[in-house]
């Protein structure tokens, strides 16, 4: 029998004991195939192994298969990776309560690329949204791996910006791999799977329940090297990464935002508390260390091809809605001449309508 199959049981366990227990038990045998055979004694005799927990492997193991769970495996496309194999990511070993596998689809994350983490609120608001994809669209376009959750709002903004700046992204399921969630989110799913991967530390099956997606979050801020908060209330689960992070050592930056807004409030918070201000992408990618190149730039278009109006126009707009008569006083031009240039600047995929008569730059 292939030593995965053993490998798969142990992770499998994953929905039923902790992480620590699982990564301790390895270590104590030596293997998962070890810890398979051990028997009800062996168990027993583990002083940090209580008898519920022993009693949970055991059943488990009961009703396990080891031919067919592997072959199901396969045929599902799913992958793993354990703590005993040398592919696994040498961020997560470091951490406090370390997976003992990782279950993907898809790929991993490569360890020679930087990795940067965008999260935020589901309920977010079109500045924290556009936010989060133009600065996910242009890190990937420079070459930085994308990683998030997949949730609604900030997360599922920041792996579409990724996969516009044709990068990779990587998204941390709260349950198994081969589930979607959130359920209508399929089409972001396998876009994803096949631009980066779904990853997922429980097995194959596992449904998302709510206390699953806090210990997840410890997985998304380990995977990366810094930690973007696009949009956060006072109490998110954006801010549990942001501690994880901490925990990790890991640099957390925060989008800032209006102090009367109240999805902005954790992230000023975050700054308050000493956070990275996020301000551009050039200017975060140089604390990274790295160049940025053409693609990655934010002027990609050529504002030379802009007429004087659209330029004007332009320039007085950024993520916060702006209605057409806030636009007329800023920028003195007539109504009409301030429709014409909306009207070219969406053509051109430089503005956006978000709500009737409401425009708000978008950097392509």
């Amino acid at each position: 029998m292939e030593e995965l199959s053993y490998k798969y049981f142990l992770a499998s366990l994953s929905d039923e004991l902790s992480a620590e227990k699982l990564c301790q038990l390895s270590a104590v045998a030596g293997s998962a195939r070890e810890v398979y055979h051990m028997t009800e004694g062996q168990l027993k005799q583990i002083a940090f192994f209580t008898d519920a927990e022993t009693e949970k492997l055991l059943a488990r193991r009961k009703g396990w298969d080891l031919e067919r769970k592997e072959a199901e495996l396969h045929q599902k496309g799913i992958c793993l990776v354990t703590r005993e194999d040398e592919a696994y990511p040498e961020d997560l070993r470091e951490i406090a309560q370390s997976p003992y596998g990782i279950f993907y689809k898809g790929r991993m994350t490569d360890p020679t690329k930087p990795t940067v983490a965008i999260v935020g609120a589901r309920m977010c608001s079109e500045y924290g949204r556009e936010a989060a994809g133009q600065a996910a669209m242009q890190l990937a376009a420079a070459g930085v791996q994308v990683v998030s959750g997949m949730a609604k709002g900030i997360d599922s903004a920041g792996h579409f910006g990724a996969l516009r700046g044709g990068g990779t992204t990587f998204a941390v399921l709260g349950c198994g791999v081969d589930i979607c969630y959130p359920p209508g989110s399929r089409i972001l799913y396998e876009k994803i799977e096949a631009a980066g991967g779904i990853l997922s530390e429980y097995p194959p099956g596992t449904p998302p329940i709510p206390m699953r997606f806090p210990m997840r979050n410890r997985i998304i801020s380990g995977l990366s090297r810094i930690v973007i908060v696009a949009e956060a209330r006072e109490k998110s689960g954006s801010l549990i990464t942001a501690d994880y992070a901490l925990e990790q050592g890991k640099d957390i930056y925060a989008v800032p935002g209006r102090m009367t807004d109240v999805p902005s409030a954790g992230c000023n918070r975050l700054i308050k508390q000493g956070a990275g201000i996020f301000l551009s992408v050039e200017d975060f990618l140089r604390d990274l260390g790295i160049v940025m190149g053409k693609r990655g730039g934010q002027d990609i278009f050529s504002k030379n091809l802009l007429e004087k109006e659209e330029t004007l126009v332009y320039s007085v707009l950024d993520l916060q809605p702006k209605n057409i008569e806030e636009i007329r006083q800023k920028t003195k031009l007539a109504v009409t001449a301030v429709m014409q240039s909306l009207i070219t600047l969406q053509k051109k995929g430089m503005v956006r309508e978000v709500f009737k008569n409401s425009y708000i730059r978008k950097n392509r």
